[in-house]
């Protein structure tokens, strides 16, 4: 006698998880360099950044392991490894924000706006954008005070540390950009919503 009350043969169908990764309202918003959705401009930066992300990341566990290799085989450990190290994940980090921020994948809480009507989104989104050109401003702002007072050297590499703050401006530039196109295609959107249909 089986315990189980479902039948044994039928099988539950799995749902697409697509329906919870993508928004039809913000597909408009989206930079994709498959579609061509987006700037020419940001598409071929957000693929540059995809392609140097990757260079970063074969550079860094090749420099990591050369340190393990080292401490483990002949007990000697490379002192420029972990600098180095250390830098190309400061701009590995700031690289894939802007990146990610351009392709839209940065975790976000959208289960409002994905039930409101397309205006009443775009609105929304409009409001999340000029926040966050008015903090890549502030940060722009901060970047470019720490280039100009950044005049060391990393110890043991001599590298300039105002290439290491580098990286945070360059990120904050690219994600206000994205973002200003952003405004305006949401307030296009506000004006002419019957054009997205």
């Amino acid at each position: 006698m089986s315990l189980s009350s479902t039948p044994p043969n039928t099988s539950t169908p799995i749902e697409d998880p697509s329906v919870y990764l993508d928004d039809p309202n913000r597909k408009s918003l989206e930079i994709d360099t498959d579609t061509r959705q987006g700037p020419a401009l940001f598409r071929w930066l957000t693929l540059g950044m995809e392609y140097l992300i990757g260079a970063i990341l074969v550079a860094l566990i090749v420099s990591v392991s050369c340190n393990v290799v080292g401490r483990a085989l002949f007990n000697h450990s490379l002192p420029w490894a972990d600098e180095l190290a250390r830098m190309l994940f400061i701009w590995l980090v700031f690289i894939g924000a802007a990146a990610a921020f351009s392709r839209y994948e940065h975790i976000a809480v959208d289960a409002l706006v994905r039930r409101l009507p397309l205006r009443l989104a775009h609105m929304l989104y409009l409001l999340q954008h000029v926040i966050i050109t008015g903090l890549m401003v502030v940060m722009i702002w901060g970047g470019y005070q720490v280039l100009a007072r950044s005049s060391g050297r990393s110890a043991i590499m001599n590298v300039p540390l105002s290439f290491i703050s580098l990286s945070l401006v360059l990120c904050v530039i690219f994600i206000a950009a994205v973002s200003i196109w952003r405004i305006w295609v949401s307030l296009n959107v506000i004006r002419h919503p019957e054009r997205e249909r």
